[in-house]
């Protein structure tokens, strides 16, 4: 049984959600505005400030769908009112990154700069060359653009240089012994 749908997402104030009857919830904010598809066979209810999630079936899988949906529901409201952010640190010799307009040009130990444009919703900061933070309001894109740039060159075993979330631990590898 899902016990984080049973827990209710607050509406905080100067956030806006509708929803309609076609299983369809919007959610509008400062930061801008969301949509989601709600499963049909979950049922939201709007509780003045407060959403409540019930299922229509009592098997299994759909009581974990309404956990699941409660989650992405709460993470709209929460974007749209405060933002996501990720930080993301480049690590190695000559490794440096630098916004050009709505491009991030990084230079990462190849032969050519890499160049990543930032999808439209996303802002990207360079507040010193081995520092990245990528904000948003939709926390899925927020997590995939900070992994597409991560892509790019992944922090190695050995030494540890490359693309790494700021909170990441990398595992180091003892070097070859003779």
């Amino acid at each position: 049984m899902s016990r984080i749908a049973d827990n209710p997402v607050s509406i905080p104030k100067g956030v806006e959600v509708t929803l309609s009857g076609d299983n369809d919830i919007k959610v509008k904010g400062a930061k801008g505005s969301l949509a989601f598809a709600i499963h049909p066979l979950i049922q939201v209810v709007q509780d003045g400030e407060t959403l409540r999630f019930s299922a229509k079936s009592t098997d299994k899988r759909v009581n974990a769908l309404r956990g699941t949906t409660r989650a992405l529901i709460n993470n709209m409201v929460q974007g749209v009112s405060q933002g996501f952010e990720r930080r993301l640190q480049l690590v190695g010799v000559g490794y440096r990154a630098q916004l050009q307009g709505r491009k991030l040009v990084l230079s990462l130990g190849y032969s050519h700069p890499v160049e990543f444009t930032a999808p439209e919703g996303l802002t990207i900061e360079v507040p010193s060359p081995t520092e990245i933070i990528v904000k948003g309001y939709d926390k899925q894109q927020v997590g995939q653009a900070a992994a597409n740039i991560r892509r790019f060159r992944p922090p190695e075993p050995y030494k540890g240089k490359g693309v790494r979330y700021a909170d990441e631990v990398v595992v180091r590898k003892e070097a070859k012994k003779k």
